[in-house]
């Protein structure tokens, strides 16, 4: 926009406007001051040895697997077939089609140290056109979770292809390929080995997905740091107490270390969620007993 001709006399006008501006407006309220440590679930993750290391036993219990299966040659892949349930499982057929592992990127192969740098900083919460600016710019801001690239790595050197199933957008996928390489993931092709929120019409779910891999590959591993990235079936249950049961009995149960991997994430995500009455059973409670006179 080109200066109006009248901006000096507006200019003479604004002190006084701003003085009277201070005298009848209340003023903004301060910013708050960053916080002088992360909050503890990021320390955990971002930070710990602990999340390290059990990062690195889930990479290493996968690998075992995966070689286990590439000499036996499974009948089925780990991914649930169209029209399964978790009542009632089916998986999609092996056949002869050439092996494959299935991974989420976010928090399963690639820390994303920028972000929620930012996030802890700001306390701003998560937010989509922040995020989307953090795919298109933050390629160079990432790391490899721990054992991530070893695996991965260990992997192609078994002829697995390792493919990269993510919700980030299919938009940015170039600088999703770029974040993935500069986490030493090595190279991932759109439409390939790299699957993206948009892809198809199912927006973040990734069922449709798996089945359009599972279509070409026998995929014998699936490693994630959500339920969703294993099924949307998990999604569609409501209830906290009976998604916790759904994941930890019957078929999930067994498919934990057996072909499904699951990565520490306390940061975010579907599993964040419940209140009181929810996460501790009724008769789990317990509160000191009262105090009693001369003890």
């Amino acid at each position: 926009m080109k200066p109006h001709r009248k901006a000096g006399w507006i200019a003479g006008l604004m002190p006084a406007m701003a003085l009277a501006a201070c005298t009848s407006a209340t003023p903004p309220a301060a910013m708050p001051a960053p916080p002088a440590n992360p909050p503890a679930n990021m320390q955990y993750l971002y930070g710990s040895g602990e999340a390290g290391a059990v990062s690195i036993q889930a990479f290493r219990a996968l690998l075992n697997y995966a070689g286990e299966q590439v000499k036996a040659r499974p009948v089925d892949s780990v991914v649930l077939a169209q029209g399964a349930s978790l009542d009632a499982p089916a998986f999609a057929p092996c056949g002869q089609k050439p092996f494959a592992a299935i991974f989420d990127v976010d928090e399963t192969l690639v820390l994303n140290l920028g972000f929620e740098y930012f996030d802890a900083r700001t306390g701003q919460g998560f937010n989509d056109a922040i995020w989307d600016q953090w795919e298109k710019t933050g390629a160079g801001q990432v790391s490899p979770v721990p054992g991530a690239v070893y695996a991965v790595d260990a992997l192609r050197s078994m002829g697995v292809t390792v493919i990269f199933n993510t919700n980030r957008a299919a938009a940015n996928a170039d600088a999703t390929a770029q974040a993935i390489a500069n986490a030493g993931l090595g190279k991932a092709v759109h439409g390939e080995t790299l699957f993206l929120k948009g892809d198809d019409a199912t927006g973040s779910k990734k069922d449709g997905r798996r089945w359009t891999i599972a279509g070409k590959y026998c995929v014998i591993a699936l490693g994630g740091d959500q339920l969703g990235d294993f099924s949307d079936l998990f999604n569609q249950i409501a209830s906290v107490p009976e998604r916790r049961q759904a994941a930890i009995r019957g078929m999930a149960a067994k498919m934990w270390g057996n072909g499904w991997f699951a990565l520490p994430n306390p940061v975010y995500g579907s599993g964040l969620k419940g209140g009181f009455e929810e996460v501790f059973p009724a008769g789990k409670r317990w509160d000191p007993p009262a105090a009693t006179d001369g003890k």
